[in-house]
């Protein structure tokens, strides 16, 4: 496959960054690749393994020449990632970025890209708990979806060949309005980790059960949810401080089926129970049929370290 951008630059080397470097270099897509992360630490590692072909030490400095720019930091980073990189961005590129929050982005990033150049707001659905320039790997995208957010105006080219780009990457791409996103985000993502990160935190107040029976006997259902609650937590807090609205709203009907589930409970009802439980599974064969996991259990995945 030739090459569909000559130079890309990931701002943030963790894991989407890094196994966008990956998936790149599998299939050809970029000509050079640069980085950069606000920590040296980060850079030097990156460097040692070779993530990408250079690692610059300002966000300045990657983005020169590129004619793709990727913001792969923290949602309340990205205004100010935006505010340093302006000036240095080349006039026709793309910025894009892999946030999980659409409508705050397209707020904070907006207003700092020069005319001129394309700013186009994506996001691949795929991640692991892990995170580091050490946890990325080529195959993070294959089959899973990677949304992109068209702002009003954008140009039509600029928006096929960063589609371009992720279906090189193994994605399947769809485009989406960003409060609509943020809307099934919060569905699909941001209120399961909420709930995940809670049902931690149940178990650690429940001092009649002790952490070791907690970890020693987690089968299923709770060792399921500390995956999910192992993810980044800088990440996750504001993913919740940018989606506030759409997470409250589904929150607030979590809260009223909950409620019902216990009344159910309470009662006796079986039947209530039964059809909620036959309906939800439903659902979860529905995400097989769709191929976005297996019906083997743990997960259905082998997790990459």
């Amino acid at each position: 496959m030739s090459h569909v951008y000559k130079r890309v630059a990931l701002i943030g080397l963790g894991l989407i960054a890094g196994s966008m470097a990956h998936a790149m270099r599998r299939s050809g897509l970029a000509g050079e690749i640069t980085g950069y992360a606000r920590s040296a630490e980060t850079r030097d590692t990156a460097r040692e393994i070779g993530l990408v072909d250079r690692v610059c030490d300002s966000a300045a400095d990657a983005v020169d020449g590129a004619d793709l720019v990727v913001l792969a930091v923290p949602v309340g980073a990205m205004g100010r990632v935006a505010e340093e990189i302006a000036p240095a961005l080349a006039p026709g590129a793309t910025v894009t970025d892999v946030g999980s929050v659409k409508r705050a982005v397209i707020e904070a990033v907006g207003p700092w890209i020069p005319d001129g150049v394309h700013f186009i707001p994506a996001h691949p659905l795929a991640g692991t708990e892990h995170s580091g320039p050490r946890s990325g790997f080529a195959e993070l995208f294959d089959n899973r979806w990677c949304l992109i957010v068209p702002v009003a105006g954008t140009d039509r080219a600029a928006v096929d060949r960063l589609r371009r780009l992720w279906e090189g990457m193994g994605a399947n791409v769809d485009e989406m309005d960003p409060d609509h996103h943020d809307l099934v985000l919060a569905v699909t993502s941001h209120t399961p980790h909420l709930i995940a990160y809670t049902m931690v935190g149940v178990a650690d107040d429940l001092r009649r059960v002790t952490d070791s029976e907690v970890i020693k006997y987690s089968a299923a259902g709770f060792r399921d949810f500390t995956r999910i609650a192992a993810s980044d937590p800088t990440m996750w807090r504001d993913v919740f401080l940018n989606n506030k609205d759409a997470t409250l709203e589904i929150l607030g009907r979590f809260t009223e089926e909950l409620f019902a589930l216990q009344r159910a409970i309470r009662r006796g009802d079986g039947d209530e129970l039964f059809d909620y439980f036959t309906h939800t599974r439903a659902i979860r064969r529905g995400i097989i049929e769709a191929g976005q996991d297996t019906d083997a259990p743990d997960f259905g995945r082998v997790t990459k370290q």
